[in-house]
């Protein structure tokens, strides 16, 4: 066999392997993988290979709920609240917002169904949607609460002091947010109509949520004078002060006098009773008959019969 024919074996040789070659890679191409093993392929990295340990999980719905849940990025705060009190985020915007007209049909409709089923239709909604407010006209009164108490901030300012206030300019400050609070009630022009609401805030199911707002508003209101008190006056002070309000309140709506004075000069009289009698208790025993005393007068101011 000569140089020629040996070179002519050797093309023939090459160009079949060729073909081989590429009918392999389309055989490749085409090749179909089980569902099961392109699963397990795409799930586990190369250095898992040799290892039985099983794939990774795939999130559970609770984690891609979590996942898809929008970030808040405006700043949830209320600089004037006080550190015990979280800011008021008890109402979306829609309940907000029925609510809010619910109470300026309050003066003519009273604090009762029909005010909170003609805020409903105000805002569009059926009387079907008072399902959104299971404590019922209850939760008119308390969103009244909160809001007044929310904006003793904007009515009532202070200038600022260098040092820690005496106790006579915190009772100063503490009469003018009663005051303020007050006012809150006529402004509103649910005054006149408040003798509904201590009917509401009396009910045993109510009970509770209305000791709750007054004493968050006797915490703001010594929050907003100044009072840095620490030691056991500071329940002291909380009780007497929440007792003195909720028989101003009474008397307000019973109040003929112009402008309230006589509500005035009762709150007046009361803060005295307060000062002299909560500044003598200076043990446990004595606080804690104190506060029996506010809670039996709280009851009977809401009309209880104790």
């Amino acid at each position: 066999m000569n140089q020629r024919q040996i070179h002519q074996i050797s093309v023939l040789r090459l160009s079949n392997s060729s073909v081989d070659h590429r009918s392999k890679l389309r055989s490749y191409k085409t090749l179909t993988l089980p569902k099961s093993t392109s699963t397990s392929i795409m799930t586990t990295s190369s250095t898992d290979i040799n290892n039985s340990s099983p794939p990774p999980q795939p999130f559970n719905m609770s984690t891609r709920l979590l996942l898809r849940r929008p970030l808040r990025l405006t700043p949830q705060f209320r600089p004037y609240h006080s550190p015990t009190d979280p800011p008021n985020e008890h109402y979306t915007r829609q309940e907000s917002a029925i609510l809010t007209s619910a109470l300026r049909h309050v003066p003519s409709e009273g604090f009762s169904s029909a005010a909170l089923r003609s805020g409903l239709r105000e805002q569009g909604y059926t009387d079907a949607a008072s399902a959104l407010f299971p404590a019922g006209v209850f939760e008119l009164v308390r969103f009244h609460l909160r809001r007044e108490r929310g904006e003793l901030y904007s009515r009532v300012t202070f200038p600022e002091s260098a040092g820690a206030l005496s106790e006579k300019e915190v009772g100063a400050r503490v009469r003018s947010l009663l005051l303020a609070r007050l006012r809150g009630n006529v402004d509103a022009g649910v005054v006149h109509r408040w003798s509904e609401a201590l009917g509401w805030m009396s009910l045993a199911g109510s009970v509770p949520g209305s000791l709750k707002e007054l004493g968050l508003l006797a915490d703001e209101i010594l929050f907003l004078a100044g009072d840095v008190t620490v030691d056991g006056g500071w329940y002291t002070k909380r009780a007497g002060l929440s007792t003195v309000y909720a028989a101003a309140e009474v008397f307000q709506s019973q109040d003929q006098s112009t402008d309230f004075r006589d509500t005035e000069q009762f709150l007046d009289r009361r803060l005295e009773e307060t000062r002299t009698l909560g500044g003598a208790a200076s043990n446990f025993g004595e606080w804690a008959s104190f506060q029996g005393i506010s809670a039996v007068n709280l009851a009977r101011s809401w009309g209880m019969r104790i």
